[in-house]
C-alpha cells in the first residue's frame, strides 16, 4: 500500500477512532510499510481492547517489531497456539527464557505445525553472568546449551592415544520388556534362564547356579536383538555397558586386548552388570579366516576374559548380537562362554500387531487405521521395517500438515501408501540362513531356524 493510501486511512480513522476494523487495517498497512513504531503507538492509543485472535497476534508482532516486547507480551491474552508462539517470542526478547519455553511447548501441543526450531533453540539457552574487567559491570550473555563444551574425559591410559574411559561409564538401561513388541516366547526364555538368577540369587546358589554367563542373540537385521539386550539389562536392574567395535579395536598392537580386558575388569567391579557387544563377528570372528595375527589375539583375549580365569565373572552377564552366527569362532559356543544361544526371528502376525501399536502410540492418528490389516500385509517385515513403514506414513502426514497450516493425523491412506513403498529386508538373510541350517547344522545349532522356516512355509 502506498503512502497516499495510508494517509487516506489515517484521515478516516481520525474521523472514526472507535472503528476497530479500520484501526487494524491502518496498523497492518503501517506494518507492511515498515512503520512499526507508528503502528504500535496507534495500537496503544486505541480505546477498545483487541477482541479477535488475529488482531492480538498482529498487535504482538507489531510491538515486537517496534522493540516493545513488554507490550507484545501483554497483547497475547488468549491461549491459542498462535498467541503462545508470540508470547514465546516476546519472552525471548525480555530474556524470560523459562516462561517463553513453557509458552512454546504449549503451542506445540496445540499445533505442532507452528514448530520453529530456531526459536526453540534460543529459548533453551542458558544465561551466564560474566563480570567485565573494567569497572566490574556485569553483562549477561546467552550461551546455547548445545554449544557448551562437554565435560572433559578422564585421563586416558597409555594405549596409543585413546583411553578406555569413554565406554566405562555404566548406566541403567531404562528399557524393559514392555518396550519390546512381540517375541513373547523369547522373552519368557530369557526371563527364566537369564533374569531369574539375578532376581533370586539365593535360590540359584542352593543349586550352585550363578548369575551371569554369556548369551548370544542372532537373527535377521532389525528384528530387535539390540533392543532385547537393553531390555534384559533393564529387567535385571543391572548396570549396562554398551561396547562398540571402535571402543575396542585399535591400530596399535596390544591395545585392543588391553581395552577388552579393561571392559571386563570394570564390569566385575560394578556387579550386577551386563556387557553388550553388538556385531560380535567383528571381535569374535573365526581365527582361521583372520587376515592378521592381531585379530586372532583379540579373539583369544576375549575367550580368556569370558572364562574369568584370573577373576571370576560372577554377576557379569555378557550379551552379544550378530547377524552372521556362522562367522563366529566355534570356541565361543562351548558351555561357560556363549552357552545360551537365542534365535530372534522376524515378528509373527501377533507380534507385528503389538509392534505397530507401540509405534503408533502417542502419535496423532485417525480412527480409521486398521492394525489387523497392516499386520496381515507385512509378512516378513522386521521391527525396523515396521518402524520405517510408520515413519514414512508420518512423513506424509507432516507434509500434509505443513501444506494445510494445521496438524493432520496419520490416516489409513498414509499407511497404505507407505506400504507400497516399503519392502521387507529379512528375506535375503532367511535364504542364507536356510542354506546353513540345511547343510551346515552341526550339533543342531540352527534347529530354531529350521523350525521357524517350516512353521511359516519358507
Amino acid at each position: 500500500m502506498d503512502n497516499a493510501a495510508i494517509d487516506s486511512l489515517k484521515k478516516a480513522y481520525q474521523q472514526s477512532p472507535d472503528n476497530q476494523p479500520l484501526l487494524m487495517l491502518l496498523v497492518r498497512a503501517l506494518h507492511s510499510a515498515d512503520q512499526a513504531k507508528e503502528a504500535a503507538a496507534l495500537l496503544k492509543s486505541a480505546k477498545a481492547p483487541l477482541g479477535e485472535v488475529a488482531d492480538r497476534r498482529l498487535a504482538a508482532e507489531i510491538y515486537l517489531a517496534a522493540g516493545d516486547a513488554g507490550a507484545a507480551l501483554a497483547a497475547c491474552t488468549g491461549s491459542t497456539a498462535d498467541e503462545q508462539i508470540m508470547r514465546a517470542r516476546a519472552c525471548l526478547a525480555l530474556r524470560r527464557l523459562k516462561e517463553g519455553l513453557d509458552a512454546y511447548q504449549k503451542a506445540m501441543v496445540l499445533n505442532p505445525a507452528l514448530e520453529d526450531l530456531d526459536l526453540a533453540q534460543a529459548l533453551k539457552a542458558e544465561v551466564v553472568d560474566i563480570a567485565q574487567q573494567d569497572g566490574g559491570n556485569v553483562v549477561s550473555f546467552a550461551v546455547l546449551s548445545n554449544e557448551r563444551r562437554q565435560k572433559a574425559e578422564a585421563d586416558e591410559a597409555e594405549d596409543g592415544g585413546r583411553g578406555v574411559a569413554p565406554y566405562l561409564e555404566p548406566r541403567a538401561s531404562g528399557v524393559t520388556f514392555k518396550d519390546v513388541g512381540g517375541l513373547d516366547n523369547v522373552k519368557s526364555q530369557i526371563h527364566r534362564r537369564i533374569i531369574l538368577p539375578f532376581q533370586k540369587p539365593s535360590l540359584f546358589q542352593k543349586f550352585k547356579r550363578e548369575a551371569g554367563g554369556g548369551v548370544l542373540l542372532y537373527g535377521p537385521p532389525g528384528c530387535g536383538k539390540t533392543l532385547l539386550a537393553r531390555a534384559t539389562a533393564g529387567e535385571c536392574g543391572a548396570q549396562f555397558y554398551n561396547v562398540g567395535i571402535a571402543d575396542v579395536l585399535d591400530m596399535y598392537i596390544g591395545n585392543s586386548e588391553k581395552r577388552l580386558a579393561a571392559v571386563f575388569s570394570q564390569a566385575r567391579r560394578t556387579v550386577p552388570s551386563v556387557i553388550f557387544f553388538d556385531e560380535l563377528e567383528a571381535l569374535a570372528g573365526k581365527r582361521e579366516y583372520s587376515a592378521h595375527q592381531s585379530g586372532a589375539k583379540v579373539v583369544s583375549q576375549f575367550l580368556s576374559e569370558m572364562d574369568g580365569f584370573n577373576q571370576g565373572n560372577k554377576g557379569v552377564l555378557v550379551l552379544a548380537a550378530t547377524n552372521v552366527p556362522w562367522a563366529i569362532d566355534a570356541a565361543f559356543r562351548r558351555p561357560g562362554r556363549f552357552d545360551r544361544i537365542q534365535f530372534i526371528p522376524p515378528p509373527d502376525r501377533e507380534a507385528r500387531v503389538a509392534i505397530i501399536r507401540l509405534l503408533l502410540a502417542d502419535r496423532p492418528i485417525a480412527p480409521d487405521i486398521d492394525v489387523g490389516f497392516l499386520s496381515k500385509n507385512t509378512s516378513g517385515f522386521s521391527g525396523a521395517d515396521l518402524r520405517n513403514l510408520v515413519e514414512t506414513a508420518c512423513d506424509m502426514a507432516i507434509a500434509e500438515s505443513i501444506d494445510a497450516g494445521e496438524e493432520k493425523p496419520v490416516t489409513a491412506k498414509h499407511l497404505t501408501a507407505a506400504l507400497k513403498e516399503i519392502k521387507p529386508t529379512t528375506l535375503e538373510w532367511l535364504t542364507t540362513a536356510r542354506n546353513y541350517a540345511r547343510y551346515a547344522n552341526e550339533g543342531g545349532q540352527y534347529d530354531d531356524v529350521l523350525e521357524f522356516l517350516s512353521k511359516h512355509g519358507m
